[in-house]
């Protein structure tokens, strides 16, 4: 593992996010509408060559990516990463119909993609997923595909929490193909472009922006050619999709808390109180340390899982995990006392740390909550020591 101090390049690449993401992503975001997908900000993202970038980055460079956009505009970051997770699959197990389709279309930004896992009884515990895939004949598979692909099946139930739905242009949906009580084994990966016949969604009004849904199956139609990897392997999509990410989740806490890190050491250098600006309070300075240091554990905790990754280490679920974790727990701590330091004017609508509060609290819940981290990473360990 290496000792994760930025080389120049790195540092200065980080610089350069920052910087476009305030000139040229920023604005675009500020013309959103909250809860809907903001198509020129995808629009943007491709045209300054980040998307394209999804699909050849390092989980390292990822993860620098992600850190850099998200301490100055969530938003872009967001739909950066929302990108990357519902069109990772196709790059790493799409067949190559698949792949010209789309990840053309996706790393230009003209079209939007969506990781379509949970569900309303099987958010973290993926596992138990109960939307139907149910095995039909090649002719009556080809209502909205192609008869020539081979026997199919009709997608049947409901998604929930799915980010981007319901105005993505494809989903990379798992479904279960094994008989119900199969667990993990009986899931398959599809790819279902959003005007299949019967695939209908309803946007939800979510504490955070940006675009979440549910999306309902009334019997969609997917055959062989739709299939992303193998019949009945869709868990193995799902978890090396969600180990790849899980770090850059975190790393995206960090450029949160990193940034309420920047607003309290700017706040309590100016801010006079008690004859004297608030930095020369010491429970004010040691508050701030504190923040720093959790701030620079959970940054190097990333970078390490990251790396981790991109050497093929076998601990990568535990060390994604880790990161997760502690890099989303510690942005929540940190802005939560950067709104403390501030005072009532961090709650005004339209702060930077009201805006952050309300961001930070989905990551510890999303692509696995705090709960299920912590349960894989003392599974990994107890595996590890029994081997």
């Amino acid at each position: 593992m290496g000792n994760f101090s930025l080389a120049p390049d790195q540092l200065a690449r980080c610089a350069e996010l920052r910087d476009l993401a305030e000139r040229r992503l920023a604005p675009l975001a500020e013309k959103g509408e909250p809860g809907r997908v903001n198509r020129p900000l995808v629009a943007e993202l491709g045209q300054l060559g980040l998307l394209e970038r999804l699909f050849t980055s390092t989980a390292l460079d990822l993860c620098l990516m992600r850190e850099s956009l998200a301490r100055v505009c969530t938003e872009a970051e967001t739909a950066l990463a929302l990108q990357g997770l519902g069109a990772h699959p196709v790059h790493a197990y799409g067949t190559r119909e698949q792949r010209e389709r789309w990840l053309p279309e996706v790393s230009a930004g003209r079209a939007v993609a969506a990781f379509a896992l949970s569900e309303p009884g099987a958010g973290s515990d993926a596992a138990a997923l109960a939307l139907r895939a149910d095995a039909v004949d090649a002719a009556d598979a080809a209502d909205g595909t192609d008869a020539a692909d081979g026997p199919g099946w009709r997608l049947t139930g409901e998604k929930t929490w799915i980010s981007n739905a319901p105005e993505a242009d494809f989903y990379t949906v798992f479904a279960r193909t094994g008989t119900p009580g199969s667990g993990a084994k009986g899931v398959t990966a599809f790819l279902v472009p959003a005007d299949r016949p019967g695939l209908t969604g309803e946007p939800l009004d979510m504490l955070s922006p940006h675009p979440i849904g549910t999306l309902t199956f009334d019997g969609v139609p997917v055959t062989a050619a739709d299939v992303l990897g193998e019949t009945g392997a869709g868990f193995r999509v799902a978890m090396t999709t969600l180990d790849l990410f899980r770090p850059s989740v975190g790393a995206f806490a960090v450029g949160m808390a990193q940034a309420a890190l920047d607003a309290s050491i700017a706040h309590t250098s100016q801010r006079q109180a008690f004859g004297g600006p608030l930095k020369d309070l010491q429970t004010v300075a040691h508050q701030v340390a504190d923040m720093a240091l959790r701030v620079e554990a959970a940054r190097l905790t990333v970078y390490a899982a990251a790396s981790a990754y991109d050497e093929g280490d076998t601990a990568v679920p535990r060390r994604a995990a880790m990161a997760k974790l502690l890099a989303t727990e510690t942005a929540q701590h940190v802005i939560d006392q950067a709104v403390q330091l501030h005072g009532a004017r961090a709650l005004r609508r339209g702060h930077l740390l009201e805006h952050l509060y309300r961001e930070v609290r989905a990551p510890r819940i999303y692509e696995g909550a705090s709960e299920v981290q912590r349960a894989i990473i003392a599974r990994e360990l107890y595996k590890e020591a029994a081997e």
